[in-house]
């Protein structure tokens, strides 16, 4: 079926088992060198067949960093270890090389070097632009960084030419302002990469891969297609790279380097074909793939040499495996949220809505859930995606599992939120979920609501309470900014929940609307789409410092902007309360003013936090043996805690 996914390929002297590579990503799992996370969450996909992995970028030089650091010899006995773990699978691994010019601080924690005194979109400052000595001195690094990587044992390198970072900011026209040998003209600014690509060829082996990652910018007057495959091909032509890693997008528009469920599979392939252009050496090209069908279709169109498969990858280790062996539709998939890799880096730590494991290899890998010696009766009161996780760790640890779901089907609030636009896809996991228990023989009684003697008659040794939540009353709702205040509702207003709005039949909801946001996760963001897309005007008001704070760190708030202001009239009122909703109006004032002002709004949606169902779990503590309560039950919030609580608790059984 994957014939060509499955084919052997060379990067210069370096020979992949397949066409599948994970592309560098950042983990936050390290905060200078390698360390045992990090290497067994590159292990456990290794074990999973992929063909090669670029660990993620590692700092050259102390004017800039992040996480990695290949910056002294220090380094080398933890990449050696890595190397050593991972040599017996047979995945290759090569090494990303980096320097975030303006984006991020000196070892320091002071002003980065960058090409420009520019400050880059998120700076808090401007860099301190470097002179043409220290642009020399960081070619070297990059060499010397190079031949530490050589002397752990990998096989290659790949130098981190785009994103916005620095030899991106070199090679604009608009961010490069030097006019010295390495401003100006187009030769100029392209000469710090060729430099260090030479610098590199001069002090490693023949037989080191040496490559680039990079790609254009969102604005194509920052940077261009065009010049972007000039440099690619020159590169080529001097014999200076052996692959091309071919991205796009910046810091300018950052989620279009990673797009959410938002985005088609493939989405970057207009610049990726632009880019590669002449292009002989492999090409790895990335987009969304997340299923060995749509690599193998993007080689069988040329498209490219290699796919990459990262976030696909995160959420199932195992996928290569389980396709290549006819057991596709066991593969968890990647819903494209971006809440645990993406948002959770920028928060600390990368992790996996749909995959509890991520980050916690060495502890959590499924191979180490072992049938249980003493096999329990377990009872899973609800039907949700902490339920169903729950339900299918027991299964897999061979306990007798009966499942309990008061509605007739399963999935829990997820079959509202995948009614949402471009929200669909969340839905997958709920549908994976549900495939797994039944394939595991779980015992599931669908339209059936158990209270305490139903589960009792279950004679259970363990219940695991994931009974969810629902909208509180909306004559009740408490704004968390404001708790003492009150909303004064006239009767004739129409005012809504999330719910509400997706489970209305009737899709009149006037000319204009107010969303209010008191969580500031995507379910307000659905709410403003989807009236939005009816052609209401859409006003976003929300105790909140910003829109959607809790999506930021996802990228998905500027895909989601981008659409709502192209959708029609929207406009966001942030730090702000409802005072009261009458027809046609919604009375709003700062959070620190006093005079409220009328908004307009034929229809109002309230999206708070929802109420806690967890009546059950109440009734039977002290009548259980062993009684776990999870997901929105015992707190309302989104999916990545859901799983991993029904996750944990199914691990817990003893």
């Amino acid at each position: 079926m994957y014939a060509r996914v499955l084919s052997p390929i060379k990067i210069g002297s370096v020979d992949i088992p397949n066409r599948i590579v994970r592309t560098a990503h950042a983990t936050a799992f390290s905060r200078q060198y390698i360390t045992d996370d990090l290497i067994a969450y590159h292990l456990e996909r290794a074990k999973g067949g992929a063909g090669l992995s670029i660990i993620e970028g590692a700092s050259v030089h102390p004017s800039s960093t992040f996480a990695l650091s290949v910056r002294d010899d220090d380094a080398i006995p933890h990449m050696k270890r890595m190397v050593a773990a991972i040599a017996p699978m047979g995945m290759k691994l090569f090494q990303q090389l980096w320097h975030g010019g303006y984006t991020d601080p000196s070892a320091s924690g002071g002003l980065p070097w960058a090409v420009s005194p520019l400050p880059g979109r998120y700076s808090a400052a401007p860099p301190v632009p470097m002179t043409a000595d220290q642009v020399q001195a960081l070619v070297q690094a990059y060499a010397s960084a190079a031949v530490r990587v050589q002397e752990s044992g990998m096989q290659g390198v790949e130098i981190l030419a785009g994103n916005g970072y620095l030899f991106s900011q070199f090679f604009s026209p608009i961010i490069n302002q030097r006019t010295d040998e390495y401003g100006g003209n187009f030769e100029n600014r392209i000469r710090p990469l060729l430099d260090t690509l030479r610098a590199i060829r001069r002090a490693t082996s023949a037989d080191f891969a040496v490559g680039i990652r990079i790609g254009d910018s969102t604005d194509q007057r920052i940077l261009c297609e065009d010049d972007v495959n000039t440099i690619a091909l020159r590169a080529q032509a001097e014999g200076l790279i052996d692959f091309v890693n071919i991205t796009h997008g910046d810091y300018y528009f950052h989620v279009e380097r990673y797009a959410g469920m938002d985005r088609p599979v493939g989405y970057q392939l207009s610049s990726s074909d632009a880019v590669g252009k002449g292009i002989t050496v492999p090409r790895i090209i990335v987009g969304r793939y997340a299923t060995l069908d749509d690599a193998e279709q993007a080689l069988k169109a040329g498209q490219a040499d290699m796919i990459s498969i990262v976030r696909g990858m995160i959420a199932d280790p195992m996928l290569i495996v389980k396709s290549r062996d006819g057991r596709g539709t066991e593969v968890r998939p990647c819903i494209a949220c971006n809440q645990g890799c993406i948002g959770g880096v920028f928060t600390g730590r990368m992790g996996c809505a749909v995959n509890p494991a991520v980050g916690h290899e060495a502890t959590l890998s499924e191979d180490r859930i072992m049938k249980a010696s003493n096999p329990r009766n377990v009872v899973v009161v609800g039907g949700g995606v902490a339920g169903l996780e729950a339900a299918r760790v027991a299964l897999l640890g061979g306990h007798r599992v009966t499942l309990f779901e008061a509605t007739s089907g399963l999935g829990g609030l997820l079959n509202y939120a995948r009614k949402m636009p471009k929200l669909h896809a969340i839905g997958d996991i709920a549908i994976w979920l549900e495939n797994e228990v039944y394939r595991l023989g779980a015992n599931i009684r669908l339209s059936t609501y158990a209270d305490t003697a139903d589960v009792l008659a279950e004679q259970p040794d363990v219940v695991i309470v994931a009974t969810g939540s629902q909208p509180g009353d909306i004559a009740e709702f408490v704004q968390t900014a404001s708790p003492a205040a009150r909303i004064a509702f006239a009767p004739d207003a129409r005012v809504l929940t999330s719910l509400d709005l997706i489970a209305a039949s009737s899709r009149d909801y006037g000319r204009t609307a107010v969303v209010f946001d008191d969580v500031g996760h995507y379910e307000a963001i659905g709410c403003c789409e989807s009236l939005a897309n009816l052609g209401v005007e859409v006003t976003y008001v929300t105790r909140h410092l910003m829109f959607s704070p809790a999506m930021e760190v996802t990228g998905r708030t500027q895909a989601a902007l981008q659409r709502l202001h192209r959708a029609g009239k929207f406009r966001i009122v942030t730090q702000s309360e409802i005072v009261a909703i009458e027809k046609g109006i919604a009375w709003i004032k700062p959070l620190f003013g006093n005079a409220p002002d009328p908004v307009p709004a034929d229809t109002v949606v309230l999206v708070g936090y929802r109420k806690s169902q967890n009546e059950l779990w109440h009734e039977l503590r002290g009548r259980v043996a062993q009684l776990h309560i999870v997901g929105d039950a015992l707190s309302a919030r989104d999916i990545q805690p859901a799983i991993r609580e029904g996750h944990l608790a199914a691990r817990a059984i003893e």
